[in-house]
């Protein structure tokens, strides 16, 4: 089995030093590009001519017409490449000629099919396609590549999700994702994953908006699973207080943290309130990155420590 890296590569750590944890998110280089390539092969396998013995036609073959198909018809054109002939072919070239946004494009939806799809996939289904890398590891892959080449971007619960900081994205927002999707909070999880969408687009008024909603989706989601009643059109402080007044803030902790309660009611949805809830007047509201940054780790640090203290306070109950 290779290893991944090589010695070269190595050095240019060893010589870049702190610039490995400093992310970009405008440039895809072509080596990322061919590596992406590479784990398509891989993970999805090519275009195979059917055994002239089987009716099945390959799934690769079934892959890739499906990628191509629908994003031609997504971005209203025939065909991805005019200069190819198949289906893969023409989804190899428009990976390596596209625009960032394009490109993204594509990386996600063919590693949705990987993580969704082709794990279902017999053993003799993948020989006929030539797929040889398991699922698991080809996402692992791809989050390696982006990481190597320095592109804050990560594959995370079937979305590409964006990277400002690694300690950040590590410690708070992949937790907020994976104690949501366990714990059975659908409707939270899903907003949340918008705001990152948004957000990699650079609308940030947006992704303000849907990280406020996940937040409070969050608490609604507690309060319906405790049996707390509250109004259908509840907002984020109401629905801090009804989760304080039932303990799930345990009192004795009130002292300790002082400033919770206070970052709680007043921090993210502040930021809501004042950019993406309210009629823009005669001027319309530019919402700058970092503030947009600042209310998804927000709330995902939130969701976090709400979901934890509804899982601990269910196990207590137990």
């Amino acid at each position: 089995m290779w290893k991944t890296g090589t010695f070269s590569k190595r050095q240019k750590k060893r010589k870049d030093g702190a610039k490995t944890d400093v992310y970009q998110y405008e440039d895809l280089p072509g080596p990322f590009r061919v590596q992406v390539v590479h784990i398509w092969r891989t993970a999805l396998g090519t275009l195979r001519e059917p055994h002239p013995l089987s009716l099945r036609v390959p799934a690769s073959n079934r892959y890739w017409s499906a990628i191509h198909d629908h994003l031609s018809r997504e971005l209203g054109v025939f065909t991805l490449d005019e200069d190819e002939h198949n289906p893969f072919s023409r989804c190899v070239g428009y990976l390596l000629k596209s625009d960032t946004n394009g490109a993204l494009d594509i990386i996600e939806a063919t590693f949705r099919l990987i993580d969704e799809d082709a794990r279902n996939l017999s053993p003799g289904e993948k020989a006929e396609s030539g797929i040889t890398q398991d699922p698991g590891d080809a996402i692992q892959e791809l989050n390696y590549r982006f990481k190597e080449h320095g592109i804050g971007y990560e594959f995370v619960s079937d979305e590409l999700v964006r990277i400002d900081s690694q300690y950040i994205h590590t410690e708070v927002v992949k937790p907020a994702i994976s104690l949501l999707q366990e714990a059975g909070f659908a409707g939270a999880v899903d907003e949340f994953l918008r705001a990152h969408d948004h957000y990699r687009k650079g609308r940030y008024k947006e992704a303000v908006a849907e990280a406020l909603k996940a937040f409070e989706s969050t608490m609604k989601t507690i309060c319906t699973k405790t049996h707390w009643q509250y109004p259908a059109n509840a907002t984020a402080k109401p629905l801090i207080e009804i989760l304080i007044k039932n303990g799930l803030i345990p009192s004795y902790l009130d002292s300790h943290f002082s400033g919770l309660r206070s970052a709680m009611e007043s921090g993210l949805p502040t930021v809501r309130d004042k950019t993406a809830s309210h009629g823009q007047g005669v001027s319309p509201v530019t919402v700058p990155e970092h503030l947009a940054a600042y209310a998804i780790h927000l709330c995902a640090a939130n969701i976090v420590f709400l979901v934890k203290a509804h899982k601990s306070v269910q196990i207590k109950h137990a």
